[in-house]
């Protein structure tokens, strides 16, 4: 980044261009660097690193933020960090953010979910990324406790970088009565989601289903992203998108008979 150059910011989401959660992220990084924000035309939740590939993607200007050039896109939050590096801008940027997600993204949920995978999405392009969401659901979800953290780690980016083939899991406490204590950094916590699925009829007698759950921590380290969300931190994960299982490679190499 240089110095005598506002940084150029890409925001994107998976809740859509409309969502409270982008228009926080904006005035956030608004103050920080030049942004551009090309977001789903959509919700596109738990869409996790889909791309599109059989019908073609559009994309438009959208006035919602001037002056700030915004554009929705018809694709996936991934699609949309593809055709923002391809089309949109004039050059790479120095920080892709994608969020303030509508919600929790700690523990498995990195795996589901939309948010992070337009941040992974970014680090493969070598674009430093961050991923924020917020630990409430609700549509009037207040963002106002989460700026002073976002802002903050931005800037620590910003200026002092990530690792190779890093980026960052960022979720914030729902607002309550009680001031947030801080940010841990934290390892992913191994968790699942405790899954069903409902089955109902339709008027025709026809079944049909919905996926239910409950989400059920099996991790009891102190050092893990659902312990700091769960006593008022904000968490922040570095995440890596190379999935080999080194330790994996060992097992195999020790215990297999390859003769």
């Amino acid at each position: 980044m240089s110095k005598n150059k506002k940084p150029l910011i890409l925001v994107v989401n998976d809740d859509g261009i409309t969502a409270p959660g982008i228009k926080a992220l904006i005035e956030v990084a608004e103050k920080i660097g030049e942004v551009v924000v090309v977001a789903p035309d959509s919700p596109q939740s738990g869409m996790g690193h889909a791309i599109t590939l059989g019908k073609p993607l559009r994309l438009k200007e959208n006035k919602l933020f001037e002056p700030i050039k915004a554009y929705e896109c018809s694709g996936t939050p991934v699609d949309c960090v593809k055709i923002a590096v391809d089309k949109v801008l004039k050059r790479k940027p120095d920080l892709c953010i994608s969020g303030v997600n509508h919600g929790s993204n700690s523990s498995i949920n990195v795996i589901y979910s939309g948010t992070m995978s337009a941040a992974v999405e970014a680090a493969l392009e070598g674009i430093p990324s961050i991923g924020f969401s917020l630990l409430d659901f609700s549509w009037e979800a207040d963002f106002s406790h989460a700026k002073e953290y976002i802002e903050k780690i931005i800037t620590q980016v910003l200026i002092n970088g990530l690792a190779e083939d890093t980026l960052l899991n960022v979720n914030i406490p729902a607002k309550t009565e009680e001031s947030l204590k801080g940010m841990k950094i934290c390892r992913q916590a191994y968790a699942k989601w405790q899954e069903e699925f409902d089955e109902r009829k339709d008027p025709h007698g026809r079944p049909y289903y919905w996926l239910t759950g409950k989400f059920v921590n099996k991790d009891k380290g102190e050092d893990t992203d659902e312990y700091a969300l769960a006593n008022n931190f904000v968490s922040v994960v570095p995440v890596k998108f190379d999935l080999t299982a080194h330790q994996g490679i060992n097992h195999i190499n020790q215990h297999w008979d390859f003769d």
